[in-house]
């Protein structure tokens, strides 16, 4: 017989309030303050600091994750597998944020943890960003504040009719970064167990823009492949040496609206392209949200890097 004690002691209550606390704040779209985290193995990237950027780099906590705001200073984390499962592909990890702010876990370490796990070298790439208010107070004012949406695409509208593409921002700092680190990347090849040629890069949101921005502005940076996840879906105009591209988004994602230009740029520019439209997922599910078809997006990226021989030497 189980006996079921009638009242909790007072270590009891506090145990189990702050079990309930911590689940709830995990929900909770809500905007926190948090200390900046040690970042023991964040190489700087010595790309420079952020015009008109008075406000130092902070932090907060959002639906559980730590996120990074205010960024001048470009670092690059090695997240490296244990020694003997390297398969000598790597990835730089570009987090999103819509360039004001980075979502350093979610989109970020934890990916890169489970990037090395399979033998792959993840570097997760904190790129500089653009100001935002200095008090949290205010930045959460910002980020609440209303917001036009983009209009739906007109009914009865061919598919074939490009959506029209929105202002181009200044990313001349993120792409510096990114260049930066895959020079990094490659000037500590060896001792990364990394080979050059099968460098890809991997983004999500505005993550998956600086991807694609890389891809087809850089001068310096030769990606293997690349992997925009949920991000822009308009067309583009694909160079000659264009790599490989793995591409998903979820049906209800705002980003999406029925486009599917970027992925017929691709084709048409005859180069390899995946793409995994996924029923549910919304935007910025990172590794996963629980009960999501868009969870197995991961599984199906190595699977895509194993069947193209990234993970094997050539």
């Amino acid at each position: 017989m189980t006996y079921t004690p009638k009242f909790f002691t007072i270590q009891a209550f506090i145990v189990c309030f702050l079990v309930f606390a911590s689940a709830a704040l995990a929900q909770d779209g809500t905007i926190y303050p948090l200390e900046a985290p040690a970042e023991p193995r964040a190489i700087l990237l010595g790309t420079g600091g952020v015009e008109n950027q008075p406000a130092p780099e902070t932090w907060f906590r959002q639906w559980g994750d730590p996120m990074a705001r205010n960024i001048s200073t470009a670092t690059l984390t090695p997240f490296l597998p244990e020694p003997g499962k390297a398969n000598g592909a790597a990835v730089i990890v570009a987090p999103g944020g819509g360039f004001s702010w980075l979502s350093m876990g979610n989109e970020g370490w934890e990916v890169a943890e489970a990037l090395a796990k399979q033998g792959i070298a993840a570097f997760v790439l904190k790129y500089r960003l653009n100001p935002t208010p200095e008090s949290l107070e205010d930045f959460s004012a910002w980020m609440n504040r209303p917001r036009t949406p983009a209009p739906p695409p007109a009914a009865g509208a061919a598919s074939s009719t490009p959506a029209p593409r929105p202002p181009q921002r200044d990313l001349s700092n993120q792409l510096e970064d990114a260049e930066a680190a895959y020079a990094m990347i490659v000037a500590r090849a060896k001792e990364w167990g990394v080979d050059t040629d099968r460098i890809g890069m991997i983004g999500f949101s505005a993550g998956a823009g600086l991807t694609m921005h890389s891809t087809l502005h850089s001068k310096t940076m030769k990606l293997a492949f690349i992997g925009p996840i949920y991000g822009g879906m308009g067309p583009v105009e694909v160079p000659k040496n264009a790599p490989p591209m793995f591409n998903v988004i979820a049906t209800d994602d705002f980003l999406f609206q029925g486009q599917f230009g970027v992925i017929e740029s691709w084709h048409k520019a005859g180069i390899p392209v995946e793409f995994h439209l996924y029923q549910n997922g919304g935007h910025g599910f990172g590794m996963g949200n629980p009960n999501r078809t868009s969870n197995r997006w991961f599984d199906a990226f190595i699977h895509w890097l194993d069947v193209n021989k990234f993970l094997a030497g050539k």
